[in-house]
């Protein structure tokens, strides 16, 4: 028997998707999920984060939803403090065009300093995708744009010793050392798709293309190993982000991977694949929390986790705000996993 595990990354989308995929979330095994703004338009205040916890809430009334705010000019330190006041966790850093939906992305961090000692103040997460856009003129491309915006998180971490910082979603060895060498105020999320892929993997296969991409084998390694040690500040992150089949199967295949449906089993298959299984629960049920500040449940409920195969559904059905019969396709589809989970 396992708990449901702590989902510190995800995205459920809006309209018609979201009805489709929210309710996963704790089939899936995740108890807890911390949303991410990039909506059409964005989560650019507290009101507007509320209500949409209230949507998540009435598809999933027993999910933990904790909400975020996108980092845009419009945010204000009064606006921090009222988004504290109202439990809203986080607030959402993209820079400019590097994943879906972040035309509105941040160009320079200096601007919001203002906002920043408001969240250090308030113990407000300040929330990092940790990219630099593209450039082929310095020799920026979408393999070293993560390695590149580390001296970003190092400034900001000195400049805000006492803000908490998470790095999402990282996806190289050199990110997860500059982490480690940081303060107990920055943390990390790893994902489960980076924790199985690399470059090979995503290079010709839409389904396996995120933002930030898989690297290179080594900084596999370095992912796994943070866990391997059980190291505090690293936990499970899913940046599990649906689209539909038609946005990945096309000229410019959208950023995302899509795990919601079997969080569980592909964290037991991954985990156990080398060698980390008994390091499940401190990944994904107990640092994440620790690290936000977030108690753990007075009634834990457990799942039924079995070492029996499962094979991933080719495809997930669901019908667009159109009318028009689309799936989602799942990672890792068609193949079968070690674990599945009973209901």
């Amino acid at each position: 028997m396992f708990s449901h595990v702590d989902d510190f990354h995800c995205h459920l989308r809006q309209g018609n998707l979201m009805k489709a995929v929210t309710p996963t979330v704790l089939s899936g095994g995740s108890r807890l999920a911390y949303i991410m703004p990039n909506l059409k338009p964005p989560i650019a205040n507290t009101d507007q984060a509320l209500e949409y916890k209230r949507q998540l809430q009435a598809l999933a009334p027993e999910v933990e939803f904790y909400m975020t705010l996108y980092l845009n000019p419009e945010l204000t330190p009064d606006e921090i403090r009222k988004a504290s006041k109202n439990g809203i966790k986080g607030v959402k850093s993209y820079p400019r065009g590097v994943t879906t939906n972040s035309d509105g992305g941040i160009e320079s961090y200096t601007v919001y300093y203002p906002v920043f000692k408001a969240m250090e103040e308030t113990g407000m997460v300040l929330n990092l995708h940790g990219e630099i856009p593209s450039d082929p003129t310095n020799d920026v491309c979408v393999l070293n744009a993560e390695e590149k915006f580390l001296k970003h998180l190092q400034q900001l971490h000195k400049d805000f010793p006492k803000l908490k910082i998470v790095l999402e979603h990282a996806t190289t060895k050199a990110a997860v050392e500059m982490v480690k060498s940081l303060g107990d105020t920055v943390g990390c999320t790893i994902t489960i798709h980076h924790l199985q892929l690399v470059v090979d993997d995503w290079a010709g296969c839409c389904h396996n293309y995120c933002k930030p991409v898989a690297k290179f084998p080594h900084d596999r390694d370095a992912l796994r190993q943070a866990i391997v040690e059980g190291h505090p500040r690293f936990f499970l992150g899913t940046d599990s982000a649906p689209h539909p089949r038609s946005a990945k199967e096309t000229k410019q295949a959208a950023a995302g991977v899509y795990v919601t449906p079997f969080v569980l089993p592909y964290l037991a298959t991954i985990l156990d694949s080398f060698g980390a299984l008994d390091r499940l629960q401190g990944f994904a049920c107990e640092f994440g929390r620790r690290f936000y500040g977030i108690p753990q449940p007075l009634q834990q409920q457990k799942v039924n986790l079995l070492r029996k195969p499962f094979a991933v559904p080719e495809s997930i059905p669901y019908v667009s705000d159109e009318g028009k019969e689309e799936t989602v396709v799942p990672f890792l589809a068609g193949k079968t996993l070690a674990f599945t989970l009973e209901q």
